[in-house]
């Protein structure tokens, strides 16, 4: 089973960053290659790259038909995008044992169509990469989601998904795969699989069939990682920085801190022995990912950001993504139904269930940081507070189950983005149900626990049946609820549900971002030069105002300190930390004349509705939620 996540970064601070960034980059051992009826051979040659191009050779076992198809993936199970992964294959060929080729017709993007396939010993193709052709479009809209494509940078990196670089045979899926890579000395394989060869320029991977072997990514550089253990699962961190200016040292303390609290809210339910973290950074000056955010796999996850990202920022957002990819261990790893299951690589059947296999995996992200006391109670509020917030910008009416089955299709893709928004507050609600029913001893982590045990890794369910189990295992207002919300058009009365836990509505003002109004900044990039400039005709907000800033005017240094493009982030990051009245110099250039104003800050605020718990009659109830 394999599973692939596509996290769009829903952070209020991560999606600061992209808007930013988006708004300003518009303007050992020889293997036997002889044919084996056990299993398939892969050979992926990193050690003599053209024109950033990877030789992949493939063995099949012995093929008994007279035509056979070979695939690389139309679609990877998570990322609900159609990619197409076969338009980056280039001169597919297929042989004889005598090395005469075969005919073969590729009848559309993905597929290869073999002739006299009994006689087949070898195939053989080049894999161009997929980040050198970002143009930093909308996920589905044309790029592959960094995160799940690839990188080919000949001694320096490459960012090997096995789903961008191997295929495999119609009829031969539960095969079993040995993949073989040679590589440069000088770069080292991290994965969360055992590498079974010694050799320090070849790597030997086997696994049990082809979607195990796409559920491993790897990645290719100079050694950059820390190990760690956490009870009795072994941890790794690796990073690719081009610069070198972020190391795996840098974010372990945090992700060790995170992921020990993980470990410890889920308790036996998750049975992992070793899981990897596989951080690419991006240089987004040149032909480079953009596609910032993270995929999830069963015992991995990668990740990709701008290296231009401050140190703590990259950090915190980090916390927040990996605190989800994680818990995918959960869901959909140990509970799925039978599409994910026999997941069809090039004809895929969609599962209903993405509010339990995106929304309750985010809401856990969420209640495992105050349930280990990572967070304040306040600061958990807000984030629900946000959760519904940005769930009221979609379309509230569409069943949550319909959207599901048919998420790779218009109207339904448009509204993918609700399975962390809605998705979440489907989990709480749920949580809250099953709390209140049981007077606090049992939450929805009781529930993922009993589902785990009725069916697990290799016992998938039906989707049409999951609501009936979930009832059965819980409580009729469960099943009620998922039938009136989850399967139905109706909107949710989050407030109703909060209540019942002593958690009511209240408005607060708030301090607003200073260069950015929702999702339009205030200033820009001048290309030619990288000086930051306010933009002209448009309202600007009183911290400008305060200091008689106007559009136009080009900022050269505040407080004394310089800003441009190359440290656009560092402005962004360091206001957040500015107080009302604060003195401040700015160094302006208007007109073509340099001047500098002086003056305080006065931080835009804004209202805000936030949750607050409120009373003593029901704290029993909500602190068994948060903390039980």
């Amino acid at each position: 089973m394999n599973w692939l996540k596509k996290h769009p970064l829903q952070m209020k601070k991560i999606f600061l960053l992209i808007t930013v960034t988006t708004f300003l980059w518009s303007c050992k051992t020889t293997i036997n290659n002889s044919s084996s009826k056990q299993e398939i051979q892969v050979n992926i040659n990193l050690s003599d790259i053209k024109n950033d191009k990877v030789l992949v050779t493939l063995t099949p076992p012995k093929i008994t038909s007279e035509e056979i198809i070979f695939s690389l993936p139309k679609i990877i199970p998570g990322t609900y995008s159609i990619d197409n992964y076969g338009k980056y294959i280039d001169d597919f060929k297929a042989f004889d044992k005598n090395g005469h080729p075969l005919a073969v017709t590729k009848t559309d993007d993905n597929n290869w169509s073999i002739k006299n396939a009994k006689a087949l010993t070898k195939i053989s193709y080049w894999v161009n990469d997929t980040f050198d052709t970002e143009k930093g479009t909308e996920f589905g809209e044309g790029d592959i989601f960094s995160p799940a494509g690839s990188n080919i940078l000949a001694n320096k990196n490459i960012f090997l998904n096995t789903h961008c670089f191997v295929g495999y045979f119609s009829n031969l899926t539960t095969v079993p795969y040995k993949l073989q890579i040679s590589h440069p000395s000088q770069l080292w394989g991290a994965t969360s699989m055992t590498d079974m060869d010694p050799s320090t320029t070849n790597d030997v991977y086997v696994t049990s069939k082809y979607s195990e072997l796409v559920e491993h990514p790897i990645m290719y550089a100079k050694p950059n990682f820390t190990t760690f253990t956490v009870d009795d699962m072994e941890i790794l961190i690796s990073v690719y920085s081009p610069t070198g200016k972020i190391t795996a040292e840098s974010i372990t303390p945090a992700m060790k801190t995170v992921m020990t609290a993980q470990k410890k809210f889920l308790g036996s339910i998750n049975t992992t022995k070793k899981y990897a973290v596989l951080l690419y950074l991006s240089d987004i000056e040149g032909k480079d990912a953009h596609g910032f955010g993270a995929l999830e796999h069963p015992t991995s996850t990668t990740v990709v950001f701008p290296e231009v990202m401050p140190v703590d920022q990259l950090i915190n957002q980090m916390k927040d993504v990996v605190s989800h990819e994680f818990f995918h261990i959960v869901t959909p790893l140990t509970i799925h139904s039978k599409e994910i299951q026999f997941f069809d690589y090039n004809a895929p059947k969609m599962s209903q269930h993405l509010w339990m296999y995106e929304g309750v995996t985010e809401y856990f992200a969420n209640l495992f940081q105050i349930n280990q006391g990572l967070i304040t109670e306040d600061e958990f509020y807000s984030r629900i507070s946000e959760k519904i917030e940005r769930a009221s910008t979609l379309n509230d009416s569409m069943p949550f189950t319909t959207m599901s089955a048919n998420v790779l299709e218009s109207p339904y893709k448009e509204q993918y983005l609700n399975v962390y928004e809605k998705g979440t507050l489907i989990g709480m609600c749920l949580d809250i149900i099953i709390r209140e029913k049981s007077n606090g001893e049992k939450g929805i982590l009781n529930l993922m626990r009993q589902l785990s045990h009725e069916y697990g890794i290799n016992k998938p369910f039906d989707d049409q049946e999951l609501f009936d189990k979930i009832t059965e295992l819980t409580y009729p207002e469960v099943g009620n609820f998922l039938r009136t919300y989850v399967a139905g058009p109706t909107p949710i009365p989050y407030k109703d549900y909060l209540a019942r836990v002593g958690v009511v509505t209240t408005t607060e003002k708030v301090v607003a971002p200073l260069f950015i109004k929702g999702q339009n900044p205030y200033i820009n990039i001048i290309p030619e030069t990288k000086e930051i400039i306010v933009l002209p005709d448009i309202e600007l907000n009183v911290f400008f105002n305060e200091l008689n800033l106007k559009g136009g005017d080009i900022i050269v240094s505040i407080n004394n300190k310089a800003y441009h493009l190359d440290n656009i982030y560092d402005l962004l990051n360091e206001s957040l930390n500015w107080k009302e009245n604060d003195p401040i110099s700015v160094k302006i250039k208007r007109n073509g004349k340099e001047q500098i104003i002086t003056g305080k800050v006065k931080l835009p605020y804004e209202d805000a509705e936030t949750f607050k718990a409120a009373g003593q009659d029901k704290e029993k109830l909500r602190n068994s939620w948060l903390k039980g």
